[in-house]
């Protein structure tokens, strides 16, 4: 079996799924259990794309859309971009794997920085490929440092903005001034999964910047700010070009019905994303000034998640809290031993992490 996987695959670790919350509970003999280790959206879903939903289940026997069009049309619409320009996947890891199809060969060599999103580093040593993982600077991505470590065989460049799982952000000026500098040749992932969230003006957005560098590839979600993680559905802007390739290998029926008829409506639900926003934004601020009272360090943010330093270590923390029915992120993983990730929840769910987290740390 070995010789009919190449090494990089053979030295991949799986990804490790977590349990259900209820056989978490059962195992555990807890009940009333709350998560806050996804970074999902805790109202739940748009209340628009799930009406959208139910009114589509009836044509289920119908294969999808191919071509995604009311999606491109609704993206095109609020975001002032050609719908050539647009590309739909089963999520964005799906549009991640189709760039390293589409661009990448076997032995080619890519840059992230380290810790970012663990999905980068799978997918290229899946494809064979070798990357670079640069460390960041005092948690924010070193992008002069990543720069130096392009070389011949260099073909695509991870940028995570906002970064997962350090919420640090870059701003216009600095990537703009690094896709100057990246080759012509060169792919440049814009991961903008928690763009929406972010509150600092001067943060970049690649919107502004897809013209800036004509190999920039801007991807996107739906699965936070708009609680459809469970559906899978995420876009990308590119070039025509760009996109017409990516086309030549996405396979036809890639993103369901039931993910489009959703997408499209939760565009129009303005009212829930600021609910979503206010409920962030507000969490936040309590979260911190708890955690402050408390004295423990955490890291600024701006996503709806952040770091939080933590005596004994991250793993420890995890089922020290889970014994209580709060269920956490290690950051081990990242290579973040001292740290776990929370995201903002419900207000009450916020403050039962509050009252367990003081009562975990004065056991």
């Amino acid at each position: 079996m070995r010789r009919l996987v190449h090494e990089g695959i053979r030295e991949l670790v799986p990804y490790p799924p977590g349990k259900p919350i209820e056989e978490l509970e059962r195992e555990l003999g807890i009940h009333g259990s709350i998560k806050l280790a996804s970074n999902e959206n805790p109202l739940g879903p748009s209340p628009e794309a799930v009406k959208a939903i139910k009114n589509s289940i009836s044509s289920l026997n119908r294969y999808p859309d191919g071509s995604a069009y009311y999606m491109k049309e609704a993206l095109s619409k609020k975001y002032g971009i050609s719908p050539e320009e647009i590309i739909v996947g089963n999520g964005s890891d799906e549009l991640l794997e189709l760039i390293i199809r589409t661009f990448f060969v076997y032995g080619d060599h890519a840059v992230q920085s380290f810790p970012t999103f663990l999905v980068y580093e799978k997918i290229i040593m899946g494809a064979g490929g070798d990357v670079s993982s640069v460390p960041l600077s005092n948690f924010g991505l070193d992008l002069e440092r990543m720069l130096d470590a392009v070389t011949s065989k260099t073909r695509v460049i991870f940028i995570n903005n906002p970064n997962n799982p350090t919420g640090s952000v870059l701003f216009k000026d600095e990537l703009l001034d690094f896709l100057h500098q990246v080759p012509d040749d060169i792919i440049v992932v814009l991961d903008e999964a928690y763009i929406e969230f972010v509150r600092d003006d001067r943060v970049a957005n690649g919107l502004e910047l897809i013209t800036q560098h004509p190999l920039l590839i801007v991807l996107r979600t739906f699965s936070k700010l708009y609680g459809l993680a469970g559906l899978r559905i995420g876009y990308g802007f590119a070039s025509r070009e760009v996109v017409d390739y990516m086309n030549r290998i996405r396979q036809p029926f890639n993103v369901n019905s039931l993910a489009q008829a959703a997408a499209v409506a939760a565009l129009t639900d303005s009212a829930f994303v600021s609910r979503t926003i206010e409920l962030t934004n507000s969490g936040l601020e309590y979260l911190f000034r708890e955690l402050d009272n408390i004295g423990i360090e955490y890291h600024p943010t701006q996503t709806n998640f952040f770091l939080i330093k933590v005596p004994g270590g991250g793993d420890s923390m995890y089922n020290k809290m889970l014994k209580h029915g709060v269920i956490v992120r290690s950051m081990s993983p990242y290579g973040l031993l001292d740290y776990i990730r929370i995201n903002v929840g419900l207000p009450e769910e916020n403050e039962r992490f509050i009252e367990t987290f003081r009562k975990v740390l004065d056991k």
